[in-house]
C-alpha cells in the first residue's frame, strides 16, 4: 500500500501549494480537475464523480534553464519550511491537547519517511478519528493486522469526525489501496476509506463474513460506487467462487457497466469470471473481449488478467489453439505468470 502525504496551504480560490517530503508545487483549478506545476513537471488530475478516483496525466512542454533553476531553489525552500510548519512552538504546545500534538508530531514523521515514528505518535492520538484511521492505515501497511483492525475500527464508529482534525491544521492526506491486484485506489480520511481499509484487512484475516458486511454498509452509503461494486464482487468470488448463487449476485451488480475506466474494466473481469463459473462461456468470452477493447489508461497486470481469463474460457470450451496462442503470448511478456508455463507444458 502506497502512501503520500502533503501539507496544503490555500493561497486563493482554486490556488494551493502543496508542500512535500519530495518537493513542492502548484496547483490550480476547481475540485475535481486541476493542474498542477511542480519539480517535476506539469501534471493534469481529473476526478471521476461518484468514485473517489481520480487520474493524472503527465502535460508535455518545456522551460528555458534558468527559470528551472529559479523553480527548483523555490521548491527546495519550500520544502525545507514543510517541517516547520508541522512543528508546534513551545507556546503553542502548552495550550494544545496531547493528542492533537501526537496526530501532527505523527504526520511530521511520515514527512521525515520515519513511519515507526510516525506509528508510536499516532498511538497515542488514536481518541481521535483521524489518529485511529491514519494508525489503522499505517499499522495495515506493516502487516500488523490485530493493531490494523482496532484502530480501523474505532475511526469507524465517529465517521462525522472523520477529516475534522487535519482540516483544522490544515493538513491533507493521501492514501492509496488496492482494490483488487490489478486495480489501486486513492483514500481519504471520511468513513467510506475507513470501510475500504477494514475491508482489506479482514480479508488479509480471511474473516470474509465481516469483510462483506463492511462492504454492504458502504453500498447503503454510495449504492453506485464502482469501487464497491468492484471490491464486493472480488470479494464474493475470492470467498465462495462456487456458489452459484453468489457469482449470480457478481452478474447482478455488474449489470449496466460499460467499459469506460479501469475500475469498470475490472468489473468486467470479475463478471466474466462468474459467467465463467455459471458455465456461460460465449458470454464470458464476449464480456472479456468487450473489456480489452480498450487498452489506454489500464494497467498491464489488468490487461493480462482478462487475457488470461479468456484462454481459460477458450481451453473449456475446447478451442485449444486459441487457448494456447494466448497463454504463449502472456508467457512471452511474463513467464511467471500464474500457471502459464505449465499450461504450455514447459
Amino acid at each position: 500500500m502506497a502512501y503520500r502525504f502533503w501539507r496544503r496551504v490555500k493561497i486563493a480560490p482554486g490556488l494551493t501549494l502543496n508542500l512535500s517530503k519530495t518537493g513542492a508545487s502548484l496547483s490550480m483549478g476547481p475540485r475535481g480537475a486541476k493542474v498542477t506545476v511542480g519539480s517535476r513537471g506539469k501534471r493534469a488530475t481529473v476526478g471521476i464523480p461518484g468514485t473517489g478516483l481520480f487520474y493524472t496525466e503527465k502535460l508535455s512542454g518545456g522551460k528555458r534553464h534558468s527559470r528551472e533553476r529559479s523553480s527548483s531553489r523555490e521548491m527546495e525552500d519550500a520544502t525545507r519550511t514543510s517541517e516547520e510548519r508541522l512543528t508546534f512552538s513551545f507556546f503553542k504546545r502548552l495550550v494544545t491537547p496531547s493528542d492533537e500534538r501526537a496526530l501532527i508530531d505523527g504526520c511530521r514523521q511520515l514527512v521525515l519517511g520515519d513511519e515507526e515514528g510516525a506509528l508510536e505518535h499516532l498511538r497515542e492520538s488514536i481518541h481521535l478519528a483521524d489518529g485511529a484511521c491514519l494508525a489503522g492505515f499505517l499499522a495495515l501497511k506493516k502487516e500488523r493486522l490485530e493493531e490494523a483492525a482496532r484502530s480501523l475500527e474505532m475511526a469507524a464508529v465517529r465517521p462525522h469526525r472523520l477529516g475534522r482534525t487535519l482540516d483544522h491544521y490544515g493538513v491533507s492526506i493521501s492514501l492509496s489501496l488496492p482494490i483488487t491486484d490489478e486495480v489501486v485506489a486513492p483514500l481519504q480520511t471520511d468513513l467510506g476509506s475507513v470501510l475500504l481499509g477494514l475491508v482489506e484487512v479482514y480479508q488479509r484475516q480471511k474473516q470474509w463474513d465481516k469483510a462483506i458486511e463492511c462492504l454492504k454498509r458502504l453500498r447503503r452509503l454510495e449504492p453506485e460506487d464502482v469501487v464497491v461494486k468492484l471490491s464486493l464482487a472480488e470479494l464474493l468470488l475470492d470467498a465462495k467462487r462456487n456458489d452459484k448463487k453468489v457469482c449470480q449476485r457478481v452478474v447482478k451488480l455488474a449489470e449496466g457497466i460499460e467499459n469506460e475506466t479501469q475500475i469498470h474494466t475490472a468489473i468486467l473481469l470479475q463478471k466474466a469470471r462468474a459467467l465463467h463459473q455459471l458455465g456461460l462461456l460465449d458470454a464470458a468470452r464476449e464480456t472479456l473481449t468487450t473489456a480489452l477493447r480498450r487498452k489506454k489508461g489500464r494497467p498491464e497486470e489488468l490487461l493480462r488478467s482478462l487475457r488470461y481469463e479468456r484462454a481459460l474460457v477458450y481451453e473449456e470450451a475446447g478451442r485449444s489453439k486459441r487457448a494456447r496462442s494466448e497463454f504463449e503470448k502472456i508467457y512471452s511478456e511474463a513467464p511467471d505468470y500464474e500457471d502459464v508455463s505449465s499450461r504450455l507444458g514447459l
